[in-house]
C-alpha cells in the first residue's frame, strides 16, 4: 500500500453572522485529529463566506499552520457555482490532497462536483477517521447503518464529507489567524437565493441539532385500554411536549405509512420524520421512545442515540428490553400527560 505525505484541509463555510456552525466544527475536529495522527502531514484550513476573519480568529489553536479564505458577499449564499469555485481554488492554493468538509446539504451538494474538478474521489457519510500503518482510512455506514466498513483510497485528491453529529465539535481557545486570501475570478452567480420559506418555528418538528430525539411508536394511534381511539389526544400531547422542549421527532416507517391501511394517524408525521432503515440516522445525546412495540427497521435508527429511555406498558417488550437503557413501565398517555404539565409550570 503506498503511503502518502498528506496535506489535510478542511473546508468551512463561515454563516452570515461570522461564525461556525457545528457541523462545521466537527469537520474541524476531525481534520486536527487526523493530521495529528498521520506522519509528516500538513493541515489547513480553507474559509468561504462574506465575513471569515472572526470565524478564523474563533479556531486559530485547532493545529493548523495555514488558513485561506474566499471572502465576498457572492459567497455567503448557497449555490454550486459560487461554492465549488471556491473550493476548487482554495484546494489548489493548498495543494490538497485529503479535504474535510461536513456532511451537510450544502457540502453535500458541491463534493462530488469538486472532486471531479481535482480529478479525485469523494466518499460521503463518513463518520470516522483513522490511520492504520501510515495509511488513511475511512468508515461508514452501508445498508442502512446495517453493516459497517472502512475503506481506503490511494487516488488524490480524497474529497471526504463527515456525517454531522458522528464526532465532536472543536473546541478550544480564540486566537489571532493569518489568512492568505484566495481569488475567485468570475464567479457565476446567476443563481440567486429570494428567501427562505420555512414552518413556523412552532411547528416545526425535525430539529437535527436539539438534544433530545422524542420517538412516537405506532401504539399511539392504537386502541388504549378503554378500547377507544386517543389520536387527537395523541397528537394534542405530543406536539406540546415537542413546542415546550424544542426536541426533534422521529418515527418509524410504519406510523408513517398506516394512513395507506386506513387507520388513524398523526396527522404532523411525514416520511421526513422516519428514522432507521428507510430514514434519516439521527445522533442526539438522548432519546426518549414512546409506544414502540420493537420494529428493527426503527432499532436500526436508535442505536446512534447515546442515552436512550422508553416508555411503554409491555415489559417484555423487545424494542425496550433490547435497545432502551432505562425502560418506564407505565401509560405513554398518562406520562407525557404529568410531564408537559409539570414543563408548564417549570
Amino acid at each position: 500500500m503506498r503511503i502518502f505525505m498528506e496535506t489535510i484541509l478542511c473546508l468551512v463555510h463561515v454563516d452570515a453572522t461570522g461564525t461556525l456552525a457545528k457541523a462545521s466544527l466537527e469537520a474541524v475536529n476531525s481534520a486536527a485529529t487526523l493530521a495529528k495522527s498521520l506522519p509528516g502531514a500538513a493541515f489547513a484550513v480553507g474559509l468561504i463566506g462574506e465575513n471569515t476573519a472572526a470565524a478564523a480568529n474563533a479556531i486559530a489553536t485547532c493545529g493548523a499552520t495555514k488558513f485561506y479564505a474566499v471572502t465576498g458577499a457572492e459567497f455567503t449564499q448557497p449555490r454550486y457555482a459560487t461554492d465549488a469555485d471556491a473550493a476548487e481554488a482554495i484546494c489548489r492554493a493548498a495543494q490538497a490532497t485529503v479535504v474535510i468538509a461536513a456532511g451537510n446539504s450544502r457540502w453535500g451538494r458541491v463534493g462530488s462536483g469538486l472532486a471531479q474538478r481535482l480529478q479525485g474521489r469523494a466518499d460521503t457519510h463518513i463518520t470516522g477517521l483513522a490511520v492504520d500503518n501510515g495509511v488513511l482510512k475511512a468508515s461508514r455506514w452501508y445498508y442502512r447503518q446495517r453493516l459497517e466498513a472502512t475503506l481506503s483510497r490511494t487516488q488524490r485528491t480524497w474529497v471526504v464529507l463527515i456525517d454531522p453529529g458522528s464526532v465532536a465539535a472543536w473546541e478550544g481557545a480564540a486566537g489571532t489567524a493569518t489568512v492568505e486570501a484566495v481569488t475567485v475570478a468570475n464567479a457565476a452567480t446567476r443563481t440567486t437565493v429570494t428567501g427562505v420559506r420555512a414552518p413556523a418555528s412552532d411547528v416545526q418538528t425535525i430539529r437535527p441539532d436539539a438534544d433530545l430525539l422524542f420517538v412516537t411508536g405506532a401504539g399511539w394511534t392504537k386502541k388504549q385500554s378503554s378500547g377507544q381511539l386517543r389520536v387527537k389526544e395523541a397528537e394534542g400531547l405530543i406536539l406540546d411536549f415537542l413546542k415546550q422542549t424544542r426536541a426533534s421527532l422521529g418515527s418509524s416507517k410504519s406510523l408513517v405509512d398506516i394512513s395507506g391501511e386506513g387507520q388513524a394517524v398523526l396527522s404532523f408525521l411525514t416520511h421526513l420524520n422516519q428514522i432507521g432503515q428507510t430514514g434519516s440516522t439521527p445522533r442526539h445525546p438522548k432519546g426518549l421512545a414512546t409506544c414502540c412495540h420493537g420494529e428493527e427497521p426503527h432499532s436500526v435508527g436508535w442505536r446512534f442515540i447515546n442515552e436512550r429511555r422508553a416508555i411503554n406498558l409491555d415489559a417484555n417488550c423487545g424494542w425496550a428490553r433490547g435497545k432502551a437503557d432505562i425502560l418506564y413501565v407505565a401509560d405513554a398517555f398518562a406520562v407525557m400527560a404529568k410531564v408537559n404539565a409539570l414543563l408548564a409550570g417549570r
